[in-house]
Parts: C-alpha cells; sequence; structure tokens
C-alpha cells in the first residue's frame, strides 16, 4: 500500500486545490500516470502514480484544500493496469499499443519548469483530415516558447476539443485522432459544440481558497477573471484582485477599427514581453549609466586574425564574443551586478550565464550562453549562433531561456544610437550595445576620428550603486579598447 501525498509546491507555497482527479476509486493505474491535478496560487502541478496499482480510496476531494504532505489517495500495489480503464480521457503510460481505429486522446504535454499552461495558437491539421506519425498538429504558445504537438500515429483527426486562442493547461486533452483511418469530410457533427453558460450564473467559479479571500477583502467575483482550469477563479487572482487599485470608471469596450485599421490578438509571447517589462519598470528603482568606447583595437583584432578564427572554429569572429567576455571580467570585479534580490536578502552569483537578447518576428527572446567564463572566444561566438538559428527556427527549449544572470542586448545591430534597456527580471544588470559610428574625439591633445560606440548599463540602484554601475562600464571599455587584458585577465 502507498499513500499519495500532496509533494512539496515550490518556495513559500504551502497549500493547494485539488482541481481535477483524473482516475476514481477502483481504477488501476501504471506508474508515471496521472493521477491529480493540483492548483496553488501560483501554478497548477501534477501529481502522478510512484507504481503500478489500484486507487482504492481517495482521501481529497475536488475543491478541497490541502496543505504539503496531506493523503490525497491511498494506492495498493502490484495490480496491472489492464485491470480498469484509465479515466477522463488519460491514457496509462506503457499501455498496450492501441489496434487500428482506436480513438487517441492528444494531450498538451509537459512544456518546461514553471509552465502551467499555453494557448492554442493555430491547428495545423483540420477534422477529417489525415496525420502522419510525428507530425505536428498544434502549435501551442508559452508565455516563453512556442512549441509543437506532433500525432502519436498515424491515422485521422476526429475532433477537436479546443479552439485556436483558448487557454489550454499542461495534461489537458485537446484532440482526437483515430488510429490507422483515412480521411473524409467532416461534418458539422465533427466539431464539439460551443459551451453555453448556464442562465444566471454570470460569476465566474471561485476556488475555496480564493472565496475567502474575496469575502474577506470585499471583491465581486464577476470583476475577476480566473486563470485556473476551465476560468476558474485561484488564490492568486484573488489577491492580485483585491491588491489591484479600484478603477474610477468601468473598463472601456474595445473601440473599433477604421476602415485602414486591422485589429491582431496579442501573442502569448508578446503578452509576455509586455507584462515582464512593464513589471520590471514597476519592480525595480531602475537607473541607466551610459560611458562610450573605442573600437578600433578590436576591429583591428577581427581583420588580423579572421581568417584563422574562421578557419579553426568553423565560425566568423565577431563582436559579441568580445564584449561577452568583457562582461565577465567586469561581473567578477563588481560581483553585485551579478546578483538578485530574494524578499530581503541578495543572492551572489559566482557562475557567469549571460543571455542575449535575440529578435525574432513573434518577439524578443533572450537564450543563454552558460558557463561563460570558462568558454572560449570560438565556443562563445559558436553557442550564441546555436541559439540564435534556434530562435530564428521557433526550437528554443524552456532550459535554453532560463537562468540567465546577465544579459546583453544590441540595438546597434538595427541601427540604435542609443537607449536604455529595461532590466531583464530578477537579474540586477543589462548591458545595451549600440550602432558603431565615426566620431572625431580627442587622443593625446590630436583630434582624429575613431569608431565609436555608446554603451548604456541599466540596473537595479537597490543593488548596484552607482560607483559600482560606473566602474563595471569603465572595466569594459577597458577590455574592449585593449583587448589583450582579457588574454591575461587584467
Amino acid at each position: 500500500m502507498t499513500n499519495i501525498a500532496v509533494p512539496a509546491l515550490g518556495e513559500s507555497v504551502t497549500e493547494a486545490i485539488v482541481a481535477d482527479w483524473k482516475v476514481g476509486e477502483g481504477d488501476a493505474v501504471t506508474k508515471d500516470q496521472l493521477l491529480v491535478e493540483l492548483e496553488t496560487d501560483k501554478v497548477s502541478l501534477e501529481v502522478s502514480a510512484p507504481t503500478d496499482g489500484v486507487i482504492s480510496s481517495i482521501a481529497a476531494k475536488e475543491g478541497e484544500e490541502v496543505g504539503i504532505g496531506a493523503l490525497l489517495a491511498v494506492l495498493e500495489e502490484g495490480l496491472k493496469a489492464s485491470a480498469a480503464p484509465a479515466k477522463k480521457g488519460t491514457a496509462p503510460k506503457d499501455a498496450a499499443p492501441e489496434a487500428s481505429g482506436a480513438v487517441i486522446d492528444i494531450a498538451i504535454p509537459q512544456m518546461g519548469e514553471s509552465v502551467g499552461e499555453g494557448v492554442i495558437a493555430t491547428w495545423m491539421v483540420a477534422v477529417g483530415e489525415t496525420v502522419k506519425k510525428d507530425a505536428p498538429l498544434v502549435e501551442v504558445e508559452t508565455d516563453k516558447v512556442a512549441i509543437e504537438v506532433p500525432s502519436p500515429v498515424d491515422g485521422v483527426m476526429v475532433e477537436h476539443l479546443v479552439s485556436e486562442g483558448d487557454t489550454v493547461a499542461v495534461g489537458s486533452v485537446i484532440a482526437r485522432v483515430s488510429k490507422g483511418g483515412s480521411a473524409s469530410a467532416p461534418t458539422p457533427a465533427a466539431a464539439p459544440a460551443p459551451a453555453v453558460p448556464a442562465a444566471n450564473d454570470s460569476a465566474p467559479k471561485a476556488m475555496p481558497s480564493a472565496a475567502r479571500v474575496m469575502a474577506e477583502k470585499g471583491v465581486d467575483p464577476a470583476s475577476v477573471s480566473g486563470t485556473g482550469k476551465g476560468g476558474r477563479i485561484t488564490k492568486g487572482d484573488a489577491l492580485a484582485a483585491s491588491a489591484a487599485p479600484a478603477p474610477a470608471t468601468a473598463a472601456a469596450a474595445p473601440r473599433d477599427t477604421g476602415p485602414r485599421e486591422e485589429r491582431v490578438r496579442m501573442s502569448r509571447l508578446r503578452q509576455t514581453i509586455a507584462k515582464r517589462l512593464k513589471e520590471a519598470q514597476n519592480t525595480a528603482a531602475m537607473l541607466t549609466t551610459f560611458n562610450e568606447v573605442d573600437m578600433s583595437a578590436i576591429m583591428a583584432s577581427r581583420g588580423k586574425y579572421k581568417d584563422l578564427f574562421a578557419k579553426k572554429h568553423g565560425i566568423k569572429l565577431g563582436f559579441m564574443s568580445f564584449f561577452v567576455k568583457a562582461c565577465v571580467t567586469a561581473l567578477k570585479d563588481v560581483p553585485e551586478v551579478n546578483a538578485e534580490i530574494d524578499g530581503t536578502d541578495l543572492i551572489y552569483k559566482n557562475h557567469y550565464d549571460i543571455g542575449v537578447a535575440v529578435g525574432t518576428e513573434k518577439g524578443l527572446v533572450v537564450p543563454v550562453v552558460r558557463d561563460c567564463d570558462a568558454l572560449s572566444m570560438g565556443q562563445v561566438e559558436l553557442g550564441i549562433s546555436a541559439l540564435a538559428k534556434k530562435a530564428r527556427d521557433g526550437k528554443l527549449t524552456m532550459d535554453d531561456m532560463t537562468g540567465a544572470t546577465f544579459t546583453i542586448t544590441n540595438g546597434g545591430v538595427y541601427g540604435s544610437l542609443m537607449s536604455t534597456p529595461i532590466l531583464n527580471a530578477p537579474q540586477s544588470g543589462i548591458l545595451g550595445m549600440h550602432a558603431i559610428k565615426e566620431r572625431p574625439i580627442v587622443v593625446d591633445g590630436e583630434m582624429v576620428i575613431r569608431p565609436m560606440m555608446y554603451l548604456a548599463l541599466s540596473y537595479d540602484h537597490r543593488v548596484v550603486d552607482g560607483k559600482g554601475a560606473v566602474t563595471f562600464l569603465v572595466r569594459i571599455k577597458e577590455c574592449l579598447e585593449d583587448p589583450e587584458r582579457l588574454l591575461f585577465d587584467l
């Protein structure tokens, strides 16, 4: 007998709501099969079976609030999953292959740490069309990347259970495919009927903990947008609504578009970019300081060694490897720029994972080049090139974009002369590169023309003082104007 308990829910999270049981009492399950979905005030998470067996009893019902370690269910080990069918369309893992004509549920896969939901962006296969195994069925956008959900078998698309633009949770069944069937024209009955809300039920359903918060804070449930499964209001939604200032007037309806205007729904990625950039402005005490660098030495080095570099490393010698290595040197000298705030503590990071902002058709993404202090300049250039290609092809993973300690953004490739970049929270610093322009400067009392670039460091003044920020930029300037410093770690 094995007790199924509430797992650790993440830092500062102590309770959850039982949102959706995927199995019932008496059901046989296999190891790693999804049993129940829990909702916290931050994320949704899933609890899976630790072994094969049968669910003998369920201790916590849907809607109940449970703490870490609380008993959810009891699993009797040793019985095979074939003893009973799985509930709610969840196929047991390692089940026997489906026979031809079997209808297979297509579910949203795990999409990375901290990602609990996505938005249906584009259906690639219509109802009634044939599909090949591993061919993409639908594109799902998360707040970080877009992923494609492939077909597990050859067959025919039988049904779409969600529409483009719908928000879906990880593990949700979104479509059904008939294995081995042949295409036929879809009939109106094949499409799912739209859900019709019950009469006199205008208020969205709230989880018990959310209802309690709204009652205590005097928040009208009808004014809260639920982010939980099926639009349910979670505790986090209620807390956010209670903390938000009441609007002076009711929200205005979307305005009509003119004859030469077009209304387009923002992608999930674009919505998240907007949200996070605004959060960074609202949270950090953000300040920007500037300097300029003479790029003559770097340009001379590139001209001298570009052919040898390309022959050895198989890639062109660009500017980014110089800047990455210069930033590592500066971060070592001014460690607070590589730190972040965690409550009332500062976390100093002794690793140097540099995020490099890349513009794509869908928006700005920031993949991460890891352990830059241990990489050669050739390895840095190859790493950046590989990540940039994955970004353009829409193939970046969650691991590619998490964990950066500092970010570099290059507006100069678009012609920007100067900017004030916005922090990539929770980081405390971001370096802005800009266009190289020939300008007259004074060197040893004489006016000369040099290729100059403005540098901008935006930093969180709560962590980094002005002296540290200026010192950081000066160290970068020294390394770039005298690249031999990078060789001798000076």
